[in-house]
C-alpha cells in the first residue's frame, strides 16, 4: 500500500542544520543505551528461544530437586519450551551456583537452590569461585521449607524437652547428619548446641536425601530434615520431636515448636529459589517471576510442598533479594560466634 504523503526530495541542509546534525550524531554516538535498550527488548520478546535449563544445586531426592521438579512441567507449558532439570551437587551449592553464574545471561539457565548459595556460603568459605550477590540475579523465591527435628526410634526420648535434656545430659553421644557444612539444618543444629551448651558429632553429607538414609538406617541418631523424610514419620520410622520454626506446621499441628520445648526465639527456617546470571534481561526475570509465581499458586503445588513440609512462597525478585540479605545477616553471626566452615 503506497503512503497517501507525497514523498520529497531532502532538501540541502543549511549551515546551521549541518551544525545541529552534526551535534546530534555526537549524542547519539555518546549514548548508544537506547539501543542496547532496544536489543534486550528485542531479545525478551524472543525468549524463551530453546530449552530453559534448571541447575539443582543438591542431588536427587532432596527439597530444592522436588522443588525443581514441582515447577518446571507448568512452567515448560507456560513458556512453550520443555524445561530441563539437572543435578550439580557439591560444595554447599557453590558447584552449581558458579556453574550458572558463568552462563550466557540470557534467560535460559537458572539456578535452583537453598538460601545458603547467596546468605550463608559467603560467610562459609574464605575463598568463593564467584560472588552470588554480584554474578546472580533473583528471579523467585519458590517455597519456605520448615525444618523438622526427627530422630530415629533407638534414641530414649519421645519429646522435644526430654531429647535436649538427653543430648545435654550425654556430651558427644549422640551424631547427626545435614545436607552439609553450614546448610540450613546444620545450622538449625548448631542454634540449638548454642542455646542449650550441649555437644553432639557432625556429619555432613552431600545432600538431604542420603543424610535421611542414614538416619532412617541408625546410622545416625538425628537430624533437622529440610522435609524429606515426613513420609517416614507418618510411617512411624522416625519420632518427630519438634519444629524449627517460629510457627507450628500446617501438617502436623500437634508437634511443637523448638520455640516452645524452651529454645526462645528459635527460627531456622529454610528457603529455595530460583537465580539467573547477573545481566539477564530483565524483560525476563519478570516474566520469568510472573510464570513462576503463577505455578506456586496453584492447587498443585501447594500440595506437592504439604507434602515436603513446604509452603509456597511467591513474591518479588525485589522481596526475595531483601529476605537474602535478612538471612545473610543472621546467619553471619551465627557462623562466626560457632567457628563454621564450609568443606
Amino acid at each position: 500500500m503506497q503512503s497517501r504523503h507525497p514523498i520529497r526530495p531532502p532538501t540541502a541542509p543549511t549551515g546551521a542544520r549541518r551544525a545541529l546534525l552534526a551535534a546530534l550524531s555526537m549524542v547519539l554516538a555518546a549514548a548508544p543505551l537506547p539501543a542496547a535498550w532496544a536489543q534486550a527488548a528485542t531479545a525478551a520478546a524472543a525468549w524463551p528461544g530453546k530449552p530453559v535449563r534448571v541447575v539443582v544445586s543438591f542431588p536427587p531426592g532432596g527439597a530444592a530437586d522436588q522443588i525443581a521438579r514441582a515447577v518446571s512441567e507448568p512452567l515448560a507449558q507456560a513458556l512453550g519450551q520443555p524445561v530441563v532439570v539437572e543435578n550439580r551437587a557439591g560444595a554447599n551449592g557453590n558447584i552449581a551456583g558458579d556453574h550458572v553464574a558463568k552462563q550466557p545471561a540470557d534467560g535460559h539457565t537458572l539456578l535452583m537452590s537453598s538460601g545458603g548459595t547467596v546468605s550463608i556460603n559467603p560467610h562459609l568459605y574464605a575463598r568463593m569461585p564467584f560472588d552470588p550477590v554480584k554474578d546472580l540475579v533473583p528471579v523467585a523465591a519458590a517455597a519456605r521449607v520448615l525444618v523438622y527435628l526427627e530422630v530415629h526410634p533407638k534414641v530414649p526420648v519421645n519429646d522435644a524437652r526430654d531429647f535436649l535434656a538427653y543430648l545435654k545430659a550425654n556430651p558427644g553421644r549422640l551424631s547427626y547428619g545435614s545436607p552439609g557444612n553450614g546448610s540450613s539444618p546444620h545450622l538449625a543444629a548448631e542454634m540449638m548446641k548454642a542455646q542449650t551448651n550441649a555437644f553432639a558429632t557432625h556429619i555432613p553429607y552431600r545432600g538431604a536425601a542420603p543424610a535421611m538414609q542414614d538416619l532412617l538406617g541408625g546410622q545416625i541418631d538425628f537430624m533437622f530434615d529440610p522435609g524429606v523424610g515426613l513420609q517416614h514419620v507418618k510411617a512411624g520410622k522416625l519420632k518427630l520431636l519438634a519444629v524449627g520454626s517460629p510457627r507450628r506446621s500446617p501438617q502436623f499441628p500437634d508437634v511443637p515448636t523448638m520455640d516452645e520445648a524452651g529454645l526462645r526465639g528459635f527460627d531456622a527456617d529454610t528457603w529455595f529459589g530460583f537465580y539467573a546470571p547477573a545481566g539477564t534481561p530483565a524483560a525476563v526475570v519478570t516474566r520469568l517471576n510472573a510464570e513462576i509465581n503463577t505455578v506456586l499458586r496453584s492447587p498443585a503445588f501447594g500440595e506437592r510442598m504439604a507434602a515436603i513440609g513446604g509452603i509456597p512462597s511467591p513474591m518479588s525478585p525485589q522481596d526475595f533479594a531483601a529476605r537474602a540479605q535478612a538471612d545473610s545477616e543472621r546467619f553471619g553471626a551465627l557462623i562466626k560466634a560457632r567457628n563454621i566452615r564450609g568443606d
